[in-house]
């Protein structure tokens, strides 16, 4: 069964963002890509209940906090996103050597993510 893997947090101010969630709560954050506005985070030791995510630069002023789903296949469940009501508002990207990632809307207008783990993403 997919479950969440990730969380995105967007903020205006990356850098004040990570301080506040390192100060309050002992998360680590590593830069990740050049010049991507995206670091990544840690919440806790391997093994330990909950999930990693990141804090990223704001693109738009509504964009919320998403959480990713793993699934086998992006393709898969866009289709079966559709076709039960959501609507696909960022296709499928590639993020090389890692996998694949998309967003939806659910029937609620939440948007979520979609993870595919793949290595051997080009």
């Amino acid at each position: 069964m997919p479950k969440p893997v990730h969380f995105e947090i967007p903020a205006e101010n990356p850098e004040r963002a990570t301080k506040f969630f390192t100060d309050v709560f002992g998360w680590q954050f590593s830069s990740w890509g050049a010049d991507q506005g995206y670091w990544l985070a840690t919440t806790g030791a391997e093994g330990e209940m909950g999930i990693d995510g990141a804090v990223m630069k704001r693109r738009d002023p509504a964009q919320p906090i998403v959480n990713s789903i793993n699934v086998d296949s992006v393709d898969s469940y866009a289709e079966k996103i559709v076709a039960a009501g959501g609507q696909i508002v960022v296709p499928k990207m590639v993020v090389p050597s890692m996998g694949y990632v998309a967003y939806f809307k659910d029937t609620e207008g939440n948007i979520h993510g979609l993870w595919q783990h793949d290595p051997n993403a080009k």
